[in-house]
């Protein structure tokens, strides 16, 4: 049989459905933090449209292409946390063009610790109930979605918490699609006449020429590149770890940070390992064969491609709809994931306590220098299981 027969056939609705979730809730979920970001910059309206188009294609593109070589469910995402830097940090002397130019430093700066083979290393070192325990840290707060939106959108929620929970029982594989279709079509029934004129329109491409300042590689820059490395890439890596799939840290930063460079020009900001949606692609909801579950990656990168092209009703779709409510059904995806990560994360009473820490301070929200709750999770459990196992005649 042939590779692409073979792909073929490793196909499943499963699979297509948890990989257009990924899209769905990869872009809703954070697609307004993108637009602030950039605009905290400098970026213009037709910046701003540009980096959307380009961010889908690039992120479908490379989710497709790292999938398919690796066949493993590699999800792609952008830089949330990095463009919620952006925000805090706001533009430089030199405009749009200086974080153009800052974009394009940080993502030689992913690419090139990709070619440090001791970071890959390291991750692949972590226990497994350290890294457990940061997943279902990372997953909790999506988790609890559905029930918090229970009380604040009682309608529409406790109509896709109906949806869902009948579905689960008659057509699992069609639950998490169908009640995310029920909350979109929610959601623009319910917006006010005008809302979509005018967005179908084919998105247009803008070009920046960058420049580089010592004030953006500062500020902008090297701190995108921690930053995204620490709260994506690490995160990323650590959450494939835990369904059992080691991803080599230089084809993933090589070709997301080389990705990143060419899609600057054109005002996107850097691309990424996924780590919250990326439980969804490599969890058993994409299908009971770990070995098959690529596809779901590869249908998520489909799903950011169809966004990107569609990018102006997308925008203006996720914009207008209660981000609680497209968190609740990807809460309802995550449920398995979290229970089984939770599970393995206390199920070893040696390490509970570090496995406990990490999952606390994952969950908490804490950030530190721009550092997420997600690698300060890792750092806080790998530093109590190290007391714990200090030898006490060296206390």
């Amino acid at each position: 049989m042939s590779r692409l027969a073979t792909v073929f056939a490793d196909i499943t609705p499963r699979a297509v459905s948890a990989g257009l979730m990924v899209a769905l809730v990869g872009y809703a979920s954070s697609v307004a933090i993108v637009i602030q970001g950039l605009r905290a910059v400098g970026a213009s309206g037709a910046d701003i449209a540009s980096a959307l188009l380009l961010l889908g294609l690039a992120k479908g593109a490379v989710a497709i292409g790292l999938s398919l070589v690796t066949r493993m469910p590699v999800s792609i995402a952008w830089t949330t946390p990095g463009l919620a830097l952006l925000i805090s940090v706001g533009g430089t002397a030199g405009g749009f063009a200086d974080a153009v130019g800052a974009f394009i430093l940080a993502g030689l700066m992913i690419a090139f610790a990709g070619l440090w083979p001791r970071l890959g290393a390291l991750v692949v070192a972590i226990p497994k109930p350290i890294a457990s325990a940061m997943l279902a840290g990372v997953l909790l707060k999506l988790c609890l979605a559905p029930f918090i939106a229970l009380k604040a959108l009682p309608v529409t929620a406790g109509a896709v918490i109906l949806v869902w929970l009948i579905l689960m029982r008659f057509a699992r594989s069609a639950a998490v699609p169908v009640a995310a279709l029920v909350a979109l079509v929610s959601t623009i029934a319910l917006a006010p006449p005008g809302t979509y004129d005018g967005v179908l329109q084919w998105p247009q491409v803008t070009l920046t020429t960058p420049t580089f300042s010592l004030e953006a590689t500062v500020s902008l820059a090297l701190p995108l590149f921690f930053v995204t490395m620490a709260s994506q890439n690490i995160t990323g890596l650590a959450v494939l770890a835990t369904f059992g799939y080691h991803l080599k840290t230089s084809l993933a930063f090589v070709s997301t940070g080389l990705a990143s460079v060419v899609i600057a020009p054109f005002g996107a900001p850097t691309v990424n390992l996924a780590a919250v949606t990326a439980a969804l692609a490599a969890g058993p909801d994409a299908g009971p064969d770990p070995q098959k579950r690529y596809v779901a990656a590869v249908f998520s990168g489909i799903g950011y491609i169809m966004l990107a092209l569609i990018a102006g009703l997308a925008a203006a779709t996720v914009t207008r709809a209660p981000p609680l409510l497209i968190e609740a059904v990807a809460g309802l995806a995550l449920i398995g994931a979290f229970s089984n990560a939770a599970l393995a994360a206390l199920n070893d009473e040696t390490v509970r306590l570090s496995a406990a820490i990490t999952f606390l301070t994952t969950a908490s929200g804490l950030s530190i220098a721009g550092i997420g709750s997600a690698f300060l999770g890792l750092v806080f459990g790998l530093l109590v299981m190290g007391i714990e196992r200090w030898p006490r005649q060296n206390i």
